[in-house]
């Protein structure tokens, strides 16, 4: 996979208390692109971060329907992966150098 494509795959990491409950089971959750497929986030990690991965779980979530003074907008909705890192093996966001 070439460079270029890992970062159109990997759009971020997302953080929530949800995640920080999942980095307990060694998992990370990454917003990815609409397009990404399990094959291509597992390469995507591996290399931009150097560690294993166990296996990666993609989940969609539909937007909400918002009502506004102009009527009903809709918010944009989110593809999530959730990758299991192998045992030992952590990615710290925090860590600024």
């Amino acid at each position: 996979m070439n460079q270029e494509r890992i970062y159109q795959v990997l759009l971020g990491p997302h953080v929530s208390e949800k995640t920080s409950m999942a980095a307990e089971r060694s998992q990370v959750v990454f917003k990815v692109a609409p397009d990404a497929t399990k094959p291509e986030v597992k390469k995507a990690v591996e290399q931009l971060f150097n560690v294993t991965v166990e296996g990666v779980q993609i989940m969609n979530r539909k937007g909400k329907l918002k009502r506004t003074a102009h009527g009903f907008g809709k918010r944009n909705g989110i593809r999530k992966a959730y990758v299991k890192l192998a045992k030992g093996q952590d990615i710290d966001f925090l860590d600024v150098e």
